[in-house]
This record gives C-alpha cells, sequence and structure tokens, in this order.
C-alpha cells in the first residue's frame, strides 16, 4: 500500500534526507501539509512519488526548495501565505522570488503555486489545476487513464484542456492520425460512453464533449 498521509511521507524523507534539506524539512511545515492534505492527495490518490523540499540550484548556486515536487508531471507546488509574501515583502525578497520562479522553469519545471487562501476557501478549484494536469501531461500509474488505449487516452486528454467541444479535424491533429482512423477511435469511444457526440446522429457528428464518466478517469 502506498503513502497515504503526510506524517508518513515527511518521516519517510527526514530518514533519507541530510544536510540543508534536512534541516528544511525539520521546520514548520504547516502550509506543506495544508497543500498535500487539500490538492495532491484527493486528485492522486497516493503520495507515493511526491517529494517535499525538493533541492534545485540556481545558476548563481543558490539553494532553493521546492514545497512539494512531483517528477511524473515535472510539477512544482507552492503554498504561499499572504504575510510571508505579501505585507512583509521587499525589494530583494521580490527579486529572490523572481528569481526561485526562474531557476524552477530553467529546471523544466512546471511551476503551480497556491495561496493558503486558495486552499483554504477555493479547494475544488485548487484540485482542479491538477486534474487539468494529469489531462494534459500524464495520469498516475496505475490509474483507469492509463489502463485506456493510447489514442482514446490522448483524446481524453486532449479534451481536458478544452472548455467546448472538439471536432474530428481537431482530434485528427492531435492524434497525427487520418480522419478516417481518428473517426474509428472516436466512434470506439462513443460505444464506450467516453465520448458525447453532437450533431446529426448516424455516422457523422459535427463535435464531441467529454463525458462524465471520461472526467473520472482524472479523478
Amino acid at each position: 500500500m502506498g503513502i497515504t498521509t503526510f506524517e508518513e511521507l515527511l518521516e519517510k524523507q527526514k530518514k533519507e534526507a541530510s544536510g540543508q534539506r534536512l534541516e528544511m524539512l525539520g521546520r514548520d511545515l504547516s502550509g506543506t501539509k495544508k497543500l498535500v492534505e487539500t490538492v495532491l492527495l484527493p486528485t492522486l490518490k497516493t503520495l507515493d512519488g511526491i517529494i517535499l523540499e525538493h533541492e534545485i540550484v540556481s545558476q548563481s548556486g543558490v539553494r532553493i526548495y521546492i514545497d512539494a515536487m512531483y517528477p511524473p508531471l515535472l510539477a512544482a507546488f507552492e503554498s504561499d501565505g499572504f504575510v510571508a509574501h505579501g505585507e512583509n515583502l521587499t525589494r530583494d525578497k521580490f527579486s529572490f522570488e523572481r528569481m526561485r520562479v526562474r531557476t524552477i522553469t530553467v529546471g523544466g519545471f512546471r511551476y503551480v503555486p497556491y495561496s493558503n487562501d486558495e486552499l483554504d476557501k477555493r479547494a475544488e478549484a485548487c484540485r482542479r489545476t491538477v486534474y487539468e494536469l494529469l489531462g494534459r501531461y500524464g495520469s498516475v500509474p496505475g490509474s483507469k487513464l492509463s489502463k485506456l488505449p493510447v489514442y482514446e487516452r490522448e483524446i481524453l486528454r486532449f479534451g481536458m484542456t478544452l472548455n467546448d467541444s472538439f471536432s474530428l479535424a481537431q482530434a485528427s491533429e492531435c492524434l497525427l492520425l487520418s480522419q478516417r482512423s481518428t473517426s474509428q477511435t472516436l466512434h470506439r469511444m462513443v460505444e464506450k460512453q467516453l465520448l458525447i457526440p453532437t450533431g446529426t446522429g448516424g455516422i457523422r457528428y459535427h463535435g464531441y464533449f467529454l463525458s462524465g464518466m471520461a472526467i473520472s478517469y482524472f479523478q
């Protein structure tokens, strides 16, 4: 069974850490705990693969630490309070924060920050961001999504990036397949109730929406 509590994750990583990272793991991590319990665990279903206080080094040699790194998505999740990063923000701290974001980006990671207020008041919207990342860039190993045929997975990921229906031509461009081959995939997905067709019925449709069942593959 995987790791399912913040306390278990923290203790495991303390045993594996050393130096400054170990010191960082010993500080007040209440904001990170809220991030993990409110957003990451409900969406990923496990904390396996999460790295707390992940260390990266800037071009100038400064070590910076990311609250919670999730390598399968190359995502750097952070939780910040307004007082710590707003009211007490000096010019030097502002410049340092911009350097941190650049370092994270240059390192090839996707920077995903949340405020503590968002985690408290708009938790579902925060979780939606992770679902969208999963839709665009991958799925949790062993999840329902990972068990679908590759073309069907890509169509679901593509659909999750849109706020509207998509056409056969758009799906064909996404899969880099002919429209005939793409149409066969889409019709199989309609039969599985993963897609809801729009337009005329029969074998010709104007567009497709993801069904509720399809969206559940990301939850």
